[in-house]
């Protein structure tokens, strides 16, 4: 992987370390502390002698040059200087967190206020004035657990001079949670499996560690943020991080480049934009937005022929129910609702869909305000009520694991649901799972489930479906689940399901309805016919590239140029501008790659939303080292992800 040279965040570091000390006036208090005036000059040094002189530790200057720890460290530095010159209360302490240097003026043009000696904590009247202020360092280092763990281990007898416990354990919990912040950011990351999109590679359940250090580790974007969690706090369900400190893309050196198909953790694309749902696992985080704005401008446009919709989905429910009596079944009114109202509305858009396509962004626009406004989404789970729409930066967007499965510069292509790289058929896990449609002989689910396999119901997504006679019909396997069905049943044939681009015969004239599905797969643009096993041949971006930019191409990069490299794209009846300039042209700022899941026929990945960018590259998914489903999977439990 090659490395974007953006020189912000140096640039900061770089002000950070000159400038504050400088701001602060630390060379007027130098001498009070047993230094010398210009010691207060000369960078890093500096900090050495603060955190000398103030927390006794004067190794801790040098985390204060490593990305997203510098805020904390620049906290404590300021804290355990301005409490050597006397400022103890909890008003002295917030002021040395979040804004010192009407403290540290103070302090440097108050020749008279004298440099206090360390605290003596056999003397109760000196315990008792940082007290409070202690209570208030522990508990914004970390809420309530860290009085919890404080209060808890405070049984120990205490010893004459031996510090308070909200003391020991605050600066033993702040230290923990610096060490812990830097593993976490810079080395390797604990990641757990949310969907089967990977399976039988990873299963549900299945607790990774993330090897960040495998391609190199990001710099934060957004480093001012709450430590250990990524972009919402448990429980209180708020944002985990602030925005008033944000720096571009760099990554540090690695031990090596991304591998054509590895098991790869990244924060998805599609998440710049999102709603803004974080409970779990019933929110909407992580979806899609721009595939639920698509349908939700869907829905908005059925509603201008609300009649004509509600009749289609009176008769479907009714035809539904009718069948459902033939086998004395009573349907589930609510769900039977929904699934009527969802076919209803694509029949409508269905025949009114020249109307839909030529107003499409003017629908979409309406969508966005409903989704931004009203906050409730329309899904198939029935309607959904948000917190409204999020702007997610790089870092802080969700994290996703697929396999990647093509480079930047590859070309790939998908051929009756297998893949192609560069003219050859690509590599296949060893546990891909493919969607078989079963022909020939019959097999009945005893086949399936003497594999260990599970059926689908109405509640529950298995992985075979059976028709009214209790032969399967449809099955999810993999090669050797295959190969062990041939041979209990030679004459079965077992065919990968197939939905064929219409685009393969030049001649068909594709129907609104064609247009319309086209949405629903990556570029999400009406003319451009991808399906799930059939993707047309194109090229991976690649850094530096140049692509010669067209009306029939430009769907494939439109958000590339605009939401991952930052400009402005406009398409104009005479032509493509970029920044407000004719463009024939575009030259690629970053690699790209292409992801899947080994799941392939239930994976919502690059067919779906498109490139990964190199600056959305968290690390390498190493080795499962938990893993539990109904029980403990003893056997998966610190296994190689292949």
């Amino acid at each position: 992987m090659e490395y974007l040279e953006f020189t912000n965040y140096k640039y900061y570091l770089l002000v950070l370390v000159l400038i504050h000390p400088i701001i602060a006036l630390w060379w007027k208090s130098f001498e009070r502390m047993g230094a010398k005036s210009w010691q207060a000059f000369i960078p890093v040094y500096n900090y050495y002698v603060v955190f000398k002189f103030g927390a006794g530790k004067p190794w801790w200057s040098l985390l204060m040059f490593i990305p997203g720890i510098h805020i904390i460290m620049c906290m404590v530095a300021n804290v355990s200087y301005i409490r050597r010159f006397g400022f103890f209360t909890i008003g002295d302490t917030l002021q040395g967190i979040f804004f010192p240097y009407l403290i540290l003026w103070k302090i440097a043009n108050d020749q008279t206020l004298p440099a206090l000696a360390p605290t003596n904590w056999a003397s109760p009247v000196e315990v008792a004035k940082r007290t409070n202020s202690d209570h208030v360092a522990l508990f914004l280092a970390l809420p309530i657990l860290g009085h919890l763990v404080a209060y808890v281990l405070s049984f120990r007898s205490k010893r004459i001079g031996k510090k308070s416990a909200i003391k020991e354990w605050g600066d033993s919990i702040i230290f923990a949670l610096v060490a812990a912040s830097i593993i976490r950011t810079y080395v390797f990351e604990p990641f757990q499996i949310p969907t089967g999109s990977m399976e039988k590679t990873l299963l549900v359940g299945d607790f990774l560690f993330v090897n960040k250090l495998a391609y190199g580790p990001k710099v934060p974007v957004t480093p001012f943020s709450f430590p250990l969690v990524h972009n919402t706090i448990p429980w209180i369900n708020v944002k985990s991080y602030l925005g008033i400190e944000t720096s571009r893309y760099h990554r540090l050196p690695g031990f090596g480049t991304v591998i054509r198909n590895d098991v790869m953790v990244f924060n998805y694309p599609s998440g710049d934009t999102a709603i803004y749902d974080p409970r779990v696992p019933d929110g909407l985080m992580g979806h899609d937005y721009h595939g639920i704005l698509i349908e939700e401008a869907k829905l908005l446009f059925s509603n201008k022929y609300s009649t004509l919709r509600d009749q289609v989905s009176l008769r479907i429910s009714d035809s539904i129910t009718k069948e459902l009596a033939k086998q004395n079944l009573t349907p589930n009114l609510e769900g039977l609702r929904q699934y009527s109202n969802s076919l209803a509305v694509t029949e409508v858009i269905d025949s009114k869909g020249a109307e839909f396509i030529k107003d499409f962004e003017k629908w979409k626009a309406k969508a966005r305000k409903v989704l931004s406004e009203q906050k409730i989404a329309h899904t198939q789970n029935g309607i959904i009520s948000h917190y409204g729409l999020i702007y997610r930066p790089v870092d802080k967007r969700e994290n996703y694991i697929k396999r990647c499965v093509g480079l930047p510069g590859d070309v790939l292509e998908i051929k009756k649901s297998v893949l192609y790289v560069n003219g050859k058929v690509a590599w296949k896990a060893p546990n891909q799972n493919i969607m078989y449609d079963i022909k020939g002989e019959k097999l009945t689910s005893r086949h399936f489930e003497s594999l260990d396999l599970i059926a689908s119901t109405m509640t529950q997504d298995g992985d075979f479906s059976t028709d009214d006679s209790s032969y399967v019909t449809v099955a999810y396997l993999t090669r050797a689940q295959v190969s062990q069905l041939k041979k209990l049943s030679p004459k079965t044939r077992f065919v990968p399901h197939l939905s064929p681009q219409y685009s393969d015969d030049p001649k068909h004239q594709p129907t609104v309805s064609e247009l319309i599905e086209n949405l629903s797969t990556f570029p999400k643009d009406f003319y451009t016919n991808n399906t799930i096993t059939d993707f047309t041949k194109f090229r991976i971006p690649k850094k530096n590239a140049v692509v010669k930019l067209t009306k029939d191409n430009i769907a494939w990069y439109r958000r590339i140029i605009t939401a991952y490299e930052g400009h402005k794209l406009q398409e104009k009846k005479d032509g493509i501008y970029i920044d407000g300039k004719k463009a024939t042209s575009y030259k690629f700022a970053m690699n790209y790659y292409w992801l899947m899941g080994d799941n392939r026929y239930k994976s919502a990945d690059s067919r779906i939303w498109g490139f990964v960018p190199e600056d959305h590259v968290v690390g390498k998914a190493s080795i499962v080292w938990f893993s539990k489903g109904a029980n403990i999977r003893w056997g998966r439990m610190f296994t190689k992800i292949q």
